[in-house]
C-alpha cells in the first residue's frame, strides 16, 4: 500500500473511532490530534525506558551484575483504546483518552530476582521528576488465576519543542519466571472452541504452575542471598 492509501485508511480509522464524521477536514483534524497524542505517549515511553537503562548500567558497574534482563514497551492500539473507552462508558474524545486511560503507554521490565523488582521500582518512584499515581502489588497479593507482577502508574514529564507535558505510563515489573508464566497463560486462555471441562483443567494447571513459579522465584532469591552474604 502506498503512503496515500495508508493515510486514507488511517483517516477512516479516525472517523470510525470518534464517530460518523463526514467532513474530511474534521476527520483530518481528529487524525492529526490523535497522532500527536500518540507521539507524546511514545516520548513518555522513551523517557521511562531510558531511566531504567541508566539504573541498570549504574547497578552493573557497582555490583557486577544487571538487575534487568529485558525491557519491553508497547503503545495501545487504536482498537484497544476504543474498546476500553466503550467498556468504561467514557467519552470518545482525544481529551478523554489522556484524562481517563492510564495504560496507553506501557513499559515492562523483566528482572532476574524478586528483590530486583522492588529495588528498581523504588529507584524509579524516588526520582524527583516521577509522580506515582497508583501501585498494585500482585506479587505479594497475586490475582486469583495466579498472576504475579508489580504494577505502577507513573507520570513523567516530556520536553517538547515549545512545551513540557506530563504523561502517564503503566510500568510492569516482574521476574523471568513471572513473565514466562504470564506469556503461557495468555496463549492458553485465549484458545478458542474449548469446552468448559477443558477450560477448567487448564485453569487448574495454570494455578499449579503459578504456585511452582512462586516457589522457584523464592528459591532463586534465597540462593542469591546466600552467595551475597
Amino acid at each position: 500500500m502506498d503512503s496515500t492509501g495508508a493515510r486514507d485508511v488511517s483517516l477512516q480509522s479516525a472517523a470510525d473511532f470518534f464517530g460518523d464524521e463526514t467532513d474530511i477536514e474534521a476527520i483530518q483534524e481528529i487524525f492529526m490530534s490523535f497522532q500527536r497524542l500518540m507521539s507524546f505517549y511514545k516520548c513518555a515511553i522513551m523517557e521511562i525506558e531510558t531511566k531504567f537503562r541508566v539504573l541498570d548500567e549504574q547497578f552493573s558497574t557497582m555490583h557486577e551484575r544487571n538487575p534487568i534482563d529485558n525491557i519491553r514497551t508497547r503503545l495501545k492500539s487504536v482498537q484497544s483504546i476504543r474498546d476500553k473507552l466503550i467498556r468504561k462508558d467514557l467519552p470518545m474524545t482525544i481529551d478523554s483518552i489522556e484524562e481517563n486511560l492510564n495504560d496507553v503507554a506501557g513499559v515492562r521490565v523483566i528482572c532476574p530476582f524478586i528483590d530486583d523488582v522492588y529495588f528498581l521500582a523504588n529507584c524509579l518512584i524516588g526520582q524527583d521528576d516521577i509522580t506515582l499515581i497508583k501501585m498494585k502489588d500482585y506479587i505479594q497479593n497475586p490475582k486469583p488465576n495466579g498472576y504475579r507482577s508489580l504494577h505502577l502508574i507513573v507520570e513523567v514529564p516530556i520536553f517538547l519543542q515549545e512545551e513540557k507535558r506530563y504523561m502517564k505510563v503503566e510500568v510492569q515489573l516482574r521476574t523471568i519466571a513471572m513473565e514466562s508464566w504470564a506469556n503461557l497463560e495468555h496463549r492458553l486462555r485465549y484458545k478458542k472452541d474449548l469446552d468448559e471441562t477443558t477450560m477448567r483443567e487448564i485453569s487448574d494447571a495454570l494455578n499449579d504452575c503459578a504456585r511452582l513459579s512462586d516457589v522457584l522465584d523464592k528459591k532463586m532469591q534465597a540462593a542469591k542471598n546466600i552467595i551475597e552474604t
